[in-house]
């Protein structure tokens, strides 16, 4: 049975915990950098860039983020032990429910928060720009992709991160064959990074009218949002820029005008595309911020390649390049007669560790 010596223990390791995150955050300087920002917002003369003004805001709001949550998580852990000391005093036994679940919760917090600490590439703290792509499997890879896309879109909503549509192309049957979108919020590109690679999906396909199994893939490329700061140069004699008309739902700033915009870099071969905005301007702005991130990217990529620390490298979209692979495939029960034992392991089924008769008949079902 756990004791007030146990939940002081675990709260003064939490404590401890806490402190690293600390110096790995470097509070100090975090203030210091909020004093600064404070400091801008208060000239009036940032207000007559807009452009600048807004970056200096976000910045500010993230910065404070950081030192609001580590303050609190502090505050917490204090609180958690002076009512610790205080419930040991009065032999409140009660009282060691309710701390216990506190201890899980900071402990939770806290760990969220070392981890988030652990981002300190140079991107990290970055917003993200992903693109899905179908690949292998037809009809059915276009509707993995609207799945992974509404799965990406769920968790930017339970972490607080704001989705913006930037190009999305429709199936043409059903789901999407390819869509780029861009999430807003607290070291965003730091978080997703992991998840650049192929995805594969093994399920019955609602398409077959025979139920038959199918493996579909969908690839993710994740970029960093990279603000212009001129660290990347672009100059206009590499850029072709061709404007054409935009598909799909809309109206007349939409379907009637030569509104979207695509833009190649011709020395690297890189192509991005916007069609979403109301203007032709404002599609060339999107699709600029798109190139300066592949480039920033692709920086990055080769700095990890000529340091042979190849990581998360996008693959040819079919079999043997996933990174995960997601098993919708019936399970289903099968009894194994050497051992009288039921399975439901189609992986140890195929693998060949059951009976040959019953392979088959998995095959046939």
């Amino acid at each position: 049975m756990i004791t007030f010596d146990d939940i002081k223990s675990a709260l003064i390791a939490e404590e401890r915990t806490l402190l690293g995150v600390a110096e790995a955050l470097d509070i100090e300087a975090l203030e210091a950098r909020a004093a600064e920002l404070a400091a801008l917002q208060d000239d009036q003369n940032l207000w007559s860039d807009l452009a600048r003004a807004q970056q200096v805001a976000q910045e500010a709001k993230k910065v404070n983020n950081k030192i609001n949550a580590y303050r609190k998580l502090q505050q917490g852990v204090r609180d958690a032990l002076d009512l610790a000391e205080m419930a040991a005093e009065m032999e409140e036994e009660g009282e060691l429910e309710g701390l216990e679940a506190e201890v899980a919760r900071l402990h939770s917090e806290i760990e969220t928060m070392r981890l988030a600490a652990l981002l300190t590439g140079p991107y990290d703290g970055c917003d993200a720009i992903l693109t899905l792509h179908a690949g292998a499997g037809g009809t059915e890879a276009q509707d993995w992709v609207s799945m992974l896309y509404r799965m990406y879109s769920r968790y930017a909503e339970q972490k607080g991160y704001q989705q913006k549509t930037i190009d999305l192309l429709a199936g043409d049957e059903a789901g999407i064959k390819s869509v780029t979108f861009e999430l807003t919020g607290d070291n965003v590109y730091g978080y997703m990074k992991a998840e650049k690679g192929v995805h594969r999906l093994v399920r019955i396909s609602p398409f077959d009218a025979n139920s038959r199994r199918h493996t579909s893939f969908a690839s993710l490329e994740v970029m960093p949002v990279i603000p212009d700061d001129g660290e990347i140069v672009i100059n206009s004699e590499d850029l072709k820029i061709d404007t054409y008309r935009a598909g799909g739902a809309g109206g007349q700033h939409v379907n009637r005008t030569d509104s979207a915009v695509r833009i190649t870099h011709l020395p690297t071969g890189i192509v991005v595309q916007c069609q979403n905005e109301r203007s032709q301007m404002q599609n060339r702005e999107v699709a600029m911020t798109m190139l300066r991130a592949k480039l920033a990217e692709k920086k990055e990529r080769e700095q990890l390649e000529k340091a042979n620390e190849i990581k998360g490298e996008l693959k040819r979209i079919e079999w043997g390049s996933q990174i995960r692979s997601y098993v919708f495939c019936p399970y289903t029960m099968v009894k194994d007669h050497r051992t009288g034992c039921e399975t439901g392991n189609i992986a140890a089924v195929m693998d060949g560790e059951l009976e040959p008769f019953i392979i088959d008949y998995l095959r046939k079902s």
